[in-house]
């Protein structure tokens, strides 16, 4: 694990939120996108050489939408970047973590991710990030 690269935070209203954390941190997000196969909008905000990472729901039946029907907004995920990630699922299975994702799939911001089973990880949701080399 190389650093934390992002804080996921699931809100209801992706425009509300872009404004309330463009104040908190004093910057606009840079980026907006959608990831259909999750059913979430993302938006991005830079801080430091880490990421905010804000996720609203375009699924009513997708894992953010059950996320804010059972807990409301807030954190949902520590994302850590890793340089190869299909190692780094091998070592932490080798390690008893119970990973969601066999595979690692494409998500937001020119990744490839993976995420943990919180149950593996003290009750916190972790994804696994990993630039896709061109």
């Amino acid at each position: 694990m190389e650093k934390i690269e992002h804080i996921g935070i699931a809100v209801n209203d992706l425009e509300a939120a872009n404004e309330r954390f463009g104040k908190l941190l004093g910057q606009d997000h840079y980026k907006i996108e959608e990831v259909p196969g999750e059913g979430v909008r993302t938006s991005f905000f830079k801080t430091g050489d880490s990421k905010i990472e804000l996720l609203e729901a375009t699924d009513p039946e997708g894992p953010i939408a059950r996320f804010l029907s059972r807990k409301g907004e807030g954190v949902h995920h520590i994302a850590f970047a890793v340089d190869d990630i299909e190692k780094e699922m091998e070592r932490l299975r080798g390690e008893g973590f119970v990973l969601i994702n066999e595979k690692p799939k494409k998500g937001a911001d020119n990744k490839l991710v993976a995420f943990l089973h919180p149950k593996s990880s003290n009750g916190v949701l972790i994804e696994l990030c990993q630039e896709i080399r061109k």
